[in-house]
This record gives C-alpha cells, structure tokens and sequence, in this order.
C-alpha cells in the first residue's frame, strides 16, 4: 500500500463526485424551497435546478460550468501513522481531475491573467490542515465558485457591536449581493478570532450539513433569526423575487482579543458542493458525503 496513492485516488475520487453530485442534505433543502416557494418565477428557477441537479447526477455531468476554485481541507487525526506531502500529492490530484473529469481551467495569475491551463500553480489548489482526535484521516474537498466567493466579505467592528449589529451587517450584504451569488444561497459566517481566522471559519462553516443548527445555544438562535429574516428581504431565486434567498446560515466562532469583534461572510451558491472521505491507516476509505 502506497500513501500517497491512496490519497491521490481519493482526492481524484472526490473532486469527481463535488462537481458532479450534490450533497443530499443540499438537495432535500432545495425541494422543501420548492415546495414552499409562493413565487411562479421563482417555483420555475428551482425546478429548472432541481432538474440540472438530477440530469448531473444520473449521467455524470458537471452540476455547474464553473468547477470553481479548488479547496482542500484536511483534519489528519493525532495517531495518523502516515508521513505525506499533501500539497505534491493533491496539487497531482487536481490536475489529473482537470483532465479525466474535466474541469474548467479556472486558475490565473491575479494581474497578468496567465492561465496554468490545469488548474495548479499560483498556490493553488488552496489546503487547510488541521489536526483532530483519533488515528483516521477526513479529507474534504471544497470547490468554491466565484460569483458567490466575490461577495465575500470582512467586518472589523468594535468590540461594544451587539447581535443586532451583526444581523444588520449581514442582511445589508445579503442585500447588496442581491442575485449575484446565484440564489438560494448558503451563508458561512465566522465571528471572532483574528481577521484572517474569522475568513476561515465562515468558509469551513459552509462545510457543516444544513438544517444542523450550531450547538451553542446564543449562535443557534443566530443562524436561525438569520435564515428567518434573509428570507424576508424577497430576493428570492436567482434574485428575480420570491421566498427562498437562503437555504441555511451556518455560523463558527473563536474567542478574540478584547478590543475586536471580526465579522466574516462568506456565501455559498445554490450548488453548495461538497465531498468528503475518511481514510483508515490501512488505506482503506468511505465517502461520507455527498
């Protein structure tokens, strides 16, 4: 058994399966929009998604043109006996899936343009490491669409900012995204740490099932308020009016310094994709979603 084959078959394998077959817990809250939606342009623009969503998945097609930027994020348990370069082999694994799934070649130099043709090069594919409890290995593959990742945005409030404050933040950039982030979104949010650490939370927030509400009780009640009120604003699918501008609110949180208070969104679109994998130290694996 070769590690780094295993990681490179798995890492092929997910990428494959994000672009291709939407998480079902993303699916079943797309239906119950759709069964709910009061709006006759909006029930067209779910069915129409609805429709690409099972067309992708029963002929293997690409959910959406935009394969989006890859993101890879790794939680390698302490007792993990494997010793690998994730960055040579992943790097490996992007390109080879550009090829084989395909991918678009998304990834350019920021100001020349330059296109590395498969989707490696200029730091990419992104990888977060991270260590956890336990002797397996999770692998996510996240890949991040741009019309959602450029309505990204941070919040540096003073630290006297109340939950209000940052409701209103939030739905003022719900507002101005409008239909930009292609609506029904789901919507990651980090609050606290530092502004680097708040960024990413909100992003690895986009990773937790919807419908799962967070287990602190004073966040819980965020993301519901959230989701209640986004909902209300009627921008609706695709932003052409209706009831479901959002799917879930999906907030993480660290503690921050005292004088601080970061304030991270990130949206997700409609095709909230995502795949993951656990890998025992034998080689052996599970895909766990979608």
């Amino acid at each position: 058994m070769n590690p780094e084959e295993v990681l490179f078959e798995v890492a092929v394998e997910l990428i494959d399966r994000a672009v291709k077959v939407l998480p079902k817990d993303v699916e079943d809250a797309l239906r119950r929009a759709y069964e709910s939606e009061v709006s006759e342009t909006g029930l067209k623009i779910l069915e129409a998604i609805l429709l690409n969503v099972k067309t992708a998945r029963e002929e293997g097609r690409l959910i959406c043109q935009d394969t989006g930027f890859p993101v890879f994020f790794v939680e390698e348990g302490l007792a993990f006996p494997w010793r690998i370069d994730y960055r040579k082999v992943l790097v490996r694994a992007v390109s080879e899936a550009t090829e084989k799934v395909p991918l678009r070649p998304n990834i350019v130099h920021p100001l020349t343009r330059v296109n590395t043709g498969d989707n490696t090069g200029f730091g990419s594919p992104i990888i977060h490491v991270s260590k956890a409890t336990g002797s397996l290995l999770k692998l996510s593959f996240m890949p991040k669409g741009a019309g959602s990742e450029n309505m990204s945005s941070l919040h540096m409030l003073i630290p006297s900012e109340s939950v209000e404050t940052v409701k209103h933040i939030v739905l003022s950039r719900v507002v101005e995204a409008g239909g930009m982030p292609c609506p029904p979104t789901v919507i990651g949010i980090g609050i606290g740490g530092t502004a680097d650490e708040a960024m990413l939370m909100a992003k690895k927030a986009l990773l937790k099932p919807l419908g799962e509400r967070n287990r602190d009780p004073v966040l819980a009640r965020l993301e519901r308020e959230l989701l209640e009120e986004i909902n209300q604003t009627g921008i609706g699918p695709m932003g052409l009016g209706g009831r479901w501008t959002c799917l879930d609110v999906k907030v993480e949180y660290a503690g921050c310094h005292t004088a601080s208070l970061p304030l991270a969104i990130n949206f997700q679109c409609w095709a909230a994709r995502r795949a993951s994998a656990v890998i025992e130290p034998d080689g052996s694996y599970e895909i766990v979603q979608p």
